[in-house]
């Protein structure tokens, strides 16, 4: 089996099973900012915004939502895609389909599912949620308003301070994002 980066099955898991997007953010950035050298980088950010987009438009923040959805649409990268066992071309068409329609007239939110495309993965994924005891690809918790709007109930202090970090290390790497 492909080893996928521990962070990036709990994205994965947070994503289908627990519906947190927040969450799943939480981990794939704290992966991103761990790893700056990371090839796939680039990636990451875009899988970040999808879970940013998703938390946003469930939120009813539906312009935050769809930049966020266009940017990743923008940072993922294809072969990075199918090296983390997704669909490149399914996941284009899903984040296009979402940034198109979120928001317009009876406009109702759905989750969005990611394509995995390796069985080994999904069946780890799937394990890995039965363990937590979550179940996949369950819809939202449209009720649950601490997950719903975890973002505004949380001390961003420490998150707005690496971001500054992490734009410093950015510009010596040359990477202008």
């Amino acid at each position: 089996m492909t080893q996928y980066p521990e962070a990036y099955t709990d994205y994965l898991c947070y994503f289908h099973g627990a519906r947190d997007y927040f969450e799943c953010h939480e981990v794939m950035e704290e992966y991103w900012k761990e790893h700056p050298k990371d090839p796939a980088r680039l990636t990451y950010v875009g899988l970040i915004q999808i879970a940013v987009g998703m938390y946003h438009s469930r939120r009813g923040n539906y312009a935050g939502a769809v930049k966020m959805l266009q940017s990743a649409a923008k940072n993922l990268q294809a072969e990075d895609v199918r090296t983390l066992g997704l669909d490149d071309v399914e996941l284009q068409a899903r984040i296009a389909q979402a940034w198109q329609t979120i928001g317009t007239e009876n406009y109702l939110f759905v989750d969005m599912n990611l394509p995995i495309s390796d069985p080994e993965l999904l069946n780890l994924c799937l394990e890995l949620c039965q363990l937590k005891g979550w179940s996949w690809q369950t819809p939202s918790p449209m009720t649950d308003e601490m997950i719903i709007h975890k973002h505004t109930r949380r001390d961003r202090s420490e998150v707005i301070e690496e971001r500054a970090r992490q734009q410093v290390i950015r510009k010596e790497l040359g990477d202008n994002r």
